[in-house]
């Protein structure tokens, strides 16, 4: 074990209340394509903003192609060792929160518990009624639209979308109180697989470290937070290889 992964090892064992924040390269070892890295999906398509959603057939029409098109790979994928780390964090008594940017639903399949888990944008593990805001599975309405290609409607009349958070669409203020008070909380922050440049998300961690947290970055890649004082420790690579080794020895 490196000297930095000793380093990783004795922040998690002498810590209660961890706030975990993750990004796409926590789930790229569970086939989840990673949305801004070299390969993103981002280049691949025009995002369909959350005004244009709500005024157009035609737009509602795009975005649900492409939901679509990436559904089966959210449908069949399967949590990975980092995803069990965390779980085993929970186990052990020493989470916060976990903090997700992912909308993967990973971090559920794992086991992480609701109260222990913030999806800062959403999820497509259910599809939402824009009017009632009720739930309801994806798969049937995923199958009608393979059929129709015509963007689904609620029984009440309103627009279904997936449980995310649309470009222009508010995060909900639940989820961001919940995200602060973890972030007042916590007594050590790990920022996992994320490049860490998406506010408000990223500033959560921040919150933590500027406030006395000791701050540590796992990524594959340079991240926004690389240079900041208050980062107590940075290791490049893969999450699901560094991490979980990590865990195993703070929590034996």
């Amino acid at each position: 074990m490196s000297a930095d992964s000793e380093k990783l090892t004795e922040l998690i064992a002498e810590s209660e209340r961890i706030l975990v924040f993750t990004g796409a390269g926590i789930s790229t070892g569970s086939g989840i394509r990673d949305f801004r890295g070299p390969e993103g999906v981002w280049k691949e398509h025009q995002p369909v903003y959350f005004q244009d959603f709500m005024a157009s057939q035609t737009a509602r029409n795009e975005y649900w192609d492409q939901k679509l098109e990436a559904w089966p790979s959210f449908r069949d994928a399967e949590p990975n060792a980092a995803h069990t780390a965390i779980m085993d964090l929970e186990r052990a008594g020493k989470i916060e929160m976990v903090i997700t940017q992912n909308i993967d639903g990973l971090h559920t399949r794992a086991g992480t518990s609701a109260e222990k888990l913030v999806e800062i944008h959403g999820t497509n593990g259910a599809i939402e009624c824009m009017s009632c805001h009720a739930l309801t599975d994806p798969d049937a309405h995923m199958k009608t639209f393979a059929e129709t290609h015509v963007a689904p409607d609620c029984g009440c009349g309103g627009y279904l979308k997936p449980a995310t958070v649309s470009f222009g669409q508010n995060l909900r203020p639940e989820d961001l109180r919940r995200a602060t008070q973890s972030a007042e909380a916590a007594d050590l922050v790990i920022a996992l697989g994320s490049t860490l440049s998406v506010y408000p998300a990223a500033g959560f961690p921040l919150a933590a470290a500027d406030r006395g947290a000791p701050y540590v970055v796992i990524n594959r890649g340079v991240t926004d937070h690389d240079e900041h004082a208050a980062l107590t420790l940075r290791l490049e690579g893969d999450v699901v290889e560094l991490l979980p080794p990590a865990v195993a020895a703070a929590i034996a």
